[in-house]
């Protein structure tokens, strides 16, 4: 396992009421007045629409046509909303193509925003917007089918009927050629945008759902400490405390992060789920006030830098060294000491991804492991080590400005 161990997985009861709620719910994404509605009928639609994406593998595989009007009721629910949301779906992606093509939108830029970021995005909205015009096609051709040959239709279609009474005259020879290319056209797209996917930005298609299931539970904000650190801690304090904070099965080889090894699979997750739409480096009040910190980049920094060095990881173990590192490489200390772990971005992605966590644990590996921090914090350090407290005072010098002010001091 190339990655480290985040937290038990257990509270499946709690999760899957976050996941219905955040992933099926899209409660995150209806916040935006009018992307928002539209980014969840296209989410929606999908989860309709790929019950017929599955009726026709089966179909093709089988030489069945329509295997699961078999289930009455529930099939004509299916095909009338899915029928319903292709129109929602491809009037929904002609609104996004607008916005990348014709619209500046500042969460869709910055540093880490490449072009290729861009024509991904441009290609996968292209892709499903001609898998809805081939779904409604494919429907509306199959009605006139049944319609001349007078042959009764399974399931309901109220967009494409309606559609269907926009052609005038066909013949049945002409309806077929139409309906077969409309069909190996939507077969043949999904199956190429399924692969396409992994590959490009909309992986997140596949990864989201799991991702809000695994979601850490604890408040946003919570910093978990290291039990071997606050053990040491604990019993520099005082010696004869009694106290179970378990040791670590295996030693700690490296405190915090400092590469993709360091990172915990829950970290690599997210970065996988990432759908880099930018929300969360719109809202960072580091990034808004002109500081170099984008949360979308430490996510989308973590997910390139296993790109590059995990094949060798594969092949040469835990030790492989690139003479390269996630810190400094890829992401900077400036980067890292902007984060002000107000949580923002955690709270305002749609997909649950804790930014936060893995910005503490490289600011972890740079104190602890390096020494190093800005000269305030380094200061404030020194301070707590030798006096106690952040300040410069001594405890005896502490309310000396208060002894002329008649403020009695206990």
């Amino acid at each position: 396992m190339l990655t480290k161990s985040a937290f038990p997985i257990k509270h499946f009861v709690r999760r899957f009421k976050v996941m219905f709620v955040v992933a099926f719910g899209q409660t995150r994404i209806l916040r935006k007045p009018l992307m928002g509605p539209l980014h969840a009928l296209v989410f929606w639609g999908f989860c309709v629409i790929i019950i017929g994406s599955v009726e026709m593998v089966i179909d093709g595989l089988f030489g069945t046509e329509r295997i699961l009007q078999l289930t009455g009721g529930f099939y004509n629910f299916v095909t009338a909303s899915g029928d319903i949301f292709a129109l929602a779906i491809g009037f929904s992606i002609i609104i996004f193509l607008g916005r990348r093509f014709f619209i500046h939108v500042r969460r869709f830029e910055g540093i880490e925003m490449k072009a290729i970021s861009h024509t991904d995005a441009k290609i996968s909205l292209l892709m499903i917007l001609f898998l809805m015009i081939s779904l409604q096609g494919m429907n509306i051709t199959y009605l006139g089918i049944k319609n001349l040959n007078h042959e009764n239709i399974a399931g309901v279609y109220p967009v494409s009927r309606l559609l269907l009474m926009l052609i005038t005259s066909t013949s049945t020879l002409s309806m077929v050629f139409w309906f077969q290319f409309f069909w190996w056209s939507h077969i043949l797209t999904i199956f190429v945008f399924a692969n396409y996917l992994p590959y490009s930005k909309h992986f997140h298609v596949f990864m989201s759902v799991p991702n809000v299931f695994l979601s850490r539970l604890e408040p946003l904000g919570k910093l978990l400490n290291l039990d071997n650190v606050t053990r040491e801690v604990r019993l520099m304090m005082n010696p004869d405390i009694d106290f179970s904070i378990p040791l670590t099965e295996t030693p700690i080889e490296r405190f915090g992060v400092k590469d993709v090894e360091d990172i915990s699979w829950k970290n690599y997750l997210d970065s996988l789920a990432c759908t880099e739409c930018g929300r969360c480096t719109a809202v960072c009040p580091a990034n808004i006030t002109g500081k170099k910190l984008s949360p979308r980049k430490i996510i989308m920094n973590a997910r390139a830098r296993m790109k590059d060095k995990g094949p060798g990881l594969l092949k040469h173990g835990k030790f492989y060294d690139d003479k390269r590192s996630l810190i400094r490489d890829y992401i900077s200390e400036e980067e890292l000491w902007a984060c002000t772990t107000c949580n923002a971005c955690a709270r305002e992605c749609p997909i649950n991804i804790n930014h936060p966590t893995l910005i503490i644990d490289m600011r972890r590996y740079l104190v602890m492991e390096e020494g190093s921090a800005p000269g305030l914090l380094k200061a404030a350090f020194s301070n707590i080590e030798n006096n106690g407290a952040p300040w410069q005072y001594s405890k005896e010098d502490r309310m000396l400005w208060a002894e002329e002010l008649e403020i009695r001091t206990i």
